[in-house]
């Protein structure tokens, strides 16, 4: 797979986000595991755009996804699910499986592990300070 992008690049299995498109302004790498990877292979716009996510219609980048995820949320019937607690149930789930605190603060691409103490919503079992 050889995509190439101005934004975000996709190196393989890591993919390298910009300092320009980071919220902490720092170039940021991202481990893709074999599922994530099969999703990118599967949105078929290699070749076709030097972005990932377009329209396929008109080839511009996508760049909001509310119809989508609304959509998504009432079929779903999840009406007051955000993106973003999708991404504190992932914290969760890293955590809940065994991963390190300073594992999960690496791939959420936070700076301070209290952040991500926050994220996981760590018990006290977990986080070790329980029986």
């Amino acid at each position: 797979m050889g995509f190439c992008f101005s934004g975000p690049v996709y190196l393989g299995i890591v993919w390298r986000i910009p300092a320009t498109n980071s919220k902490s302004k720092r170039v940021r790498s991202i481990l893709l595991n074999d599922s994530a990877i099969e999703v990118l292979d599967r949105l078929g716009t290699e070749g076709k755009s030097a972005h990932l996510f377009i329209n396929l219609k008109t080839g511009e980048r996508l760049t909001a996804i509310n119809k989508v995820w609304g959509r998504l949320r009432v079929k779903a019937e999840l009406p007051h699910l955000r993106l973003h607690d999708l991404r504190h149930q992932f914290a969760s789930f890293l955590v809940n499986a065994g991963h390190t605190i300073y594992e999960v603060q690496k791939i959420l691409g936070h700076s301070d592990t209290k952040v991500t103490e926050w994220y996981a919503h760590l018990s006290l079992n977990v986080a070790g300070g329980g029986e």
